[in-house]
């Protein structure tokens, strides 16, 4: 099964259905599939090949979740970037992957122009009203109206030959690059179409499902919202943001939703406003992944939702999705991340490769046809995360994330490899020492660093956001700390800051804070 037909099959199936809801405007299954028709048509017709990379480079939209679309049934690759990328991080990554084709917003065409001498893209497609369509002192590359040719009355809106297989490649999705240079992960028709059935499969979707996303689709938790809904015919509301919760909250009532992923970004926000003010009785649950819930989070979502669902879950961008916690055990097992999606295999592995039993620390390993191909021309990369499996003819994903699993099955995580320090010869794993911290009222978000002390080796620097109206003091968080933890696990540093930095697909900027705050020491 191709990845397309997540969308073709329910728009046979339902052709009117509402499949899209932005703003004010609805589409159904039907209008996205002949949209998309045409738009795939139109890159054929532009020179777009099997195999072709196409970057899409668009804030939430009907015209993006097309164009994704449109990408896969002309047989080519699509390449989701932010729309807030800068222009040089964009052309980065349209010269990584030799995009043929761009498809994106009047804004990005404007600042992406001086750089397009650099690249070999043959092809752009606009959202918007463009200032002049023309590219000074370049020709050579077709632009497009996208407006234009999805309302087309001269394009075939009919369904187009199979033009790939489960086993080519469907998506190119390049890490955050907080770690140096962006990496491109290589997914399949087969990996995306698997992750999108496991998925739909342990949070029980249905074609009666409304799912409102404020999470943008250039990234893998927000794009699987639109693949997992087009498996199961749902409809997805796509947001542009959480910049103005009460309207987000007035839509979740207005269009009776029943499913709301977001990220302890977005529940630190909602747990500082009234939830009674609005009828939310028709959600039915709550998903996280990207970073793990606060336990005070966790029970504040219960006590305030006490009939919805609620499911944390852990992936990473080379998998998308490892594990949930299903709902029933969240009160059980607060700390868990769950067990292994459906059609999923998961282990621990001790530094020599070794399964390792029950309550020992070591390195999750992922098998399934969820796992990437490798990273886009990065073999070195590849083959240090990708490597032999139980079978002779496989690769597993080695993770880089230190878990332990209990005598169910039950996972826990221990912390990054990478992000594991030594204070006074005791290894400290930042994680447990944020529980602490996210435990002490007043404390909205926090992050633990490592930073380098000449006695010390590494001292424990806590960054932290205090919630608005509250007074905490350095000494108030001391005091919590020598209450709550070993002397070896306690902060010697405390800074306090309004806001936390993020990436792109906002998690908090670990990398950076830490930069950062090595900086600061130094100076």
């Amino acid at each position: 099964m191709q990845a397309e037909q997540l969308l073709e099959n329910s728009a046979r199936g339902a052709e009117h259905r509402t499949a899209l809801i932005v703003e004010d405007h609805r589409m159904t299954y039907g209008d996205v599939d002949r949209q998309s028709n045409r738009m795939a048509r139109a890159l054929i017709g532009a020179g777009v090949k099997r195999g072709d990379r196409v970057v899409i480079c668009m804030e939430n939209s009907g015209e993006a979740v097309v164009s994704i679309f449109a990408v896969l049934k002309a047989g080519a690759v699509f390449v989701v970037v932010s729309p807030t990328a800068r222009p040089e991080r964009l052309r980065d990554i349209v010269r990584d992957c030799d995009a043929m084709a761009i498809a994106m917003q009047a804004p990005q065409f404007d600042s992406i122009q001086r750089y397009l001498r650099e690249v070999s893209v043959k092809a752009i497609f606009v959202d918007g009203r463009m200032a002049d369509p023309r590219i000074p002192g370049i020709s050579g590359i077709q632009v497009s109206a996208i407006g234009e040719i999805l309302h087309s009355t001269t394009i075939d809106p009919g369904p187009l030959p199979k033009r790939a297989i489960d086993i080519d490649l469907a998506a190119l999705l390049y890490t955050s690059g907080s770690t140096g240079k962006p990496k491109g992960v290589m997914l399949t028709h087969l990996n995306i179409v698997s992750m999108a059935t496991s998925i739909a499969a342990y949070l029980e979707n249905t074609s009666d499902d409304i799912i409102l996303s404020v999470l943008p689709i250039s990234h893998g938790y927000g794009l699987y919202q639109i693949l997992t809904a087009f498996k199961v015919g749902a409809t997805v509301i796509l947001e542009r943001g959480f910049r103005y919760p009460a309207a987000v909250l007035d839509r979740m009532q207005r269009e009776k939703v029943t499913g709301f992923p977001l990220i302890p970004a977005i529940s630190s926000v909602l747990l500082r406003m009234d939830l009674a003010h609005w009828d939310l009785s028709t959600l039915r649950y709550i998903t996280n992944a990207g970073e793990a819930f606060p336990l005070r989070h966790i029970s504040s979502l219960r006590e305030l939702l006490p009939t919805v669902r609620l499911y944390p879950m852990y992936g990473l961008t080379e998998c998308q999705r490892v594990s949930y916690l299903p709902p029933e055990q969240v009160d059980i097992r607060p700390n868990s991340v769950g067990r292994g999606i459906p059609n999923q295999e998961t282990f621990i592995v001790d530094g020599l490769g070794n399964r390792v039993g029950p309550g020992v620390t070591g390195e999750l390993v992922v098998r399934g046809s969820n796992v990437m191909k490798g990273y886009w021309r990065m073999s070195e990369e590849t083959d240090r995360v990708l490597k032999p499996g139980p079978s002779s003819w496989e690769k597993v994903l080695y993770t880089g994330d230190l878990f332990r699993m209990d005598e169910e099955g039950y996972l826990y995580f221990v912390g990054r490899k990478d992000y594991i320090f030594k204070c006074r010869g005791e290894k400290v794993n930042p994680r447990e020492v944020e529980a602490v911290l996210y435990s002490l009222s007043g404390v909205a978000e926090v992050v633990v660093l490592g930073v380098t002390d000449e006695i010390l080796g590494d001292a424990i620097k806590a960054i932290i956001v205090i919630e608005e109206g509250v007074g905490l003091t350095e000494n108030d968080v001391l005091r919590h700390c020598a209450d709550h933890l070993e002397d070896f696990m306690r902060p010697r540093r405390i800074e306090f800051r309004e806001r936390l930095p993020r990436t792109a697909n906002g998690k908090i900027a670990r990398r950076e804070l830490a930069e950062t705050a090595e900086e600061l020491e130094v100076l």
